[in-house]
């Protein structure tokens, strides 16, 4: 499971999370998904007195410059450092365009037009007649200064994070500003050197936060987004001693001048900012993606942890596990504690509907790494004695990135164990048992999808 301090994710952006209970049952189940109950205004917030209704939570972000020492990765206010009076390297002047705002999510309900994979434009708002992929006008950009700390509020205040999805990530894109500079002093034999580096290599570039990295309280309305850029990360280690001086005592850092340094720089300035992954456009329209790597392994799990959450569903009240019912299906959902004190999932399909995925019981963002070899492991039974399907699979591409196995389920309780090593990295894989076509109750426990290597 993610190792980042959870976002308040109770109510955040949930198609719908009603509780449901069942008399044999001394727990009250979950239901969340379900296209018949999405539209209603109501989401879970792990009241055990019931649905509270929420409304939207708007988007504030700020920008800024941190100086705190390599491996502070969690972007919270509280943990940002000013610049020491004796500070190595002092950045002072650090413009970027702001130019789009992106929402990426998975939905349990119609979308007109909405591409998992290109997100949803939340700023600037679309007029109407207008696409979400025009091209924006200049006048639309907003001017971020980092070294100055920008706090954006009144722009997106229409920005709604209650939208009725499940939230993945935020991507936030900038242009240059027209300086195409950073201005900065570097210490050398005791003295500060200014400095200009150049960043006519960028075109464009987009910052992509995982939600764990986004401070939402449902509680109190509020939602903010801390786009950070770590200074040592941009500079430690880097040899400005040798840098040439011009005769007005600048250290120039471009395609010209120092370029050693420039080219080393340019590989730093993005992942400085320590977004889950990354794309830009350089001069040579050349594009880039990557995942940070010490953002991926916060959230991607150690070795003999189980990458879902909550497998043994011992919370009771969750947003985690999402039953889905779709083309003819219906179902119920509730937990089942045992004497033991142990908890079993039990999903009551009271229509199979067309498909073996009329009826989903699902977990998404599990965290999954390419190469790496995983064990799904999870005990299930049912009153009717057939095969299923259990898969991981892309929310966005709805592809296959795990595995994808028919499991035959008796009438008593059964270990299924499949191992799997994925071919591509993926922060939201989903996990799904697909339960439809016919009628018949499940009772599962134990989820787990262990890293093994």
């Amino acid at each position: 499971m993610p190792k980042f301090p959870s976002a308040v994710l109770a109510g955040l952006a949930l198609v719908a999370g009603v509780l449901s209970g069942c008399s044999e049952d001394k727990t009250a189940g979950i239901e969340i998904g379900n296209p018949d109950i999405a539209d209603k205004d109501t989401t879970d917030v792990g009241s055990p007195e019931g649905p509270v209704v929420v409304s939207g939570i708007p988007l504030t972000a700020d920008f800024t410059v941190d100086y705190a020492e390599l491996g502070t990765v969690v972007a919270t206010k509280s943990l940002l450092k000013a610049a020491a009076e004796d500070e190595p390297v002092l950045l002072d002047s650090f413009d970027l365009n702001l130019t789009e705002v992106r929402t990426y999510a998975s939905y349990y309900k119609y979308m007109d037009d909405y591409d998992a994979t290109k997100g949803m434009r939340v700023w600037p708002e679309r007029v109407e007649s207008s696409s979400d992929e025009e091209p924006l006008e200049d006048s639309s950009a907003l001017l971020i200064s980092f070294t100055k700390e920008t706090y954006v509020d009144d722009a997106f205040k229409n920005i709604d994070l209650m939208d009725g999805g499940y939230l993945k990530e935020i991507g936030v894109s900038f242009a240059p500003y027209v300086a195409d500079d950073i201005y900065g002093r570097v210490m050398i034999d005791g003295e500060y050197v200014p400095f200009v580096y150049d960043l006519t290599d960028f075109q464009s570039l987009q910052l992509r936060y995982h939600y764990s990295q986004i401070a939402i309280d449902s509680v109190n309305k509020v939602a903010n987004l801390s786009v950070v850029f770590r200074a040592k990360l941009f500079t430690e280690g880097v040899d400005f001693s040798k840098a040439n001086i011009s005769e007005d005592g600048v250290i120039y850092i471009d395609r010209k001048n120092n370029s050693d340094i420039w080219d080393e720089l340019n590989e730093r300035f993005v992942p400085s900012f320590q977004p889950l992954r990354y794309n830009y456009v350089n001069a040579a329209n050349e594009d880039s993606t990557a995942y940070v790597a010490d953002i991926w392994k916060g959230i991607a799990a150690d070795v003999g942890e189980n990458t879902l959450i909550n497998g043994n569903f011992k919370s009771p009240f969750t947003t985690d596990w999402i039953l889905v019912t779709q083309f003819g299906g219906k179902a119920d959902s509730s937990v089942i504690v045992e004497k033991n004190g142990d908890r079993i999932m039990k999903v009551d399909v009271t229509a199979g509907g067309d498909s073996s995925f009329s009826v989903q019981l699902l977990q998404e963002n599990v965290a999954l790494i390419a190469g790496v070899k995983y064990q799904c492991v999870f005990t299930i039974w049912s009153d009717v004695a057939d095969s299923i399907t259990a898969r991981i699979g892309s929310y966005d591409t709805y592809k296959t990135v795990g595995f994808s196995k028919h499991v035959y389920v008796g009438k008593t309780g059964q270990s299924i164990q499949i191992e799997f090593t994925p071919e591509v990295t993926d922060p939201f894989a989903r996990f799904e048992l697909n339960l439809g076509k016919k009628k018949r109750w499940f009772k599962i426990k134990d989820v787990q999808v262990l890293r093994q290597n």
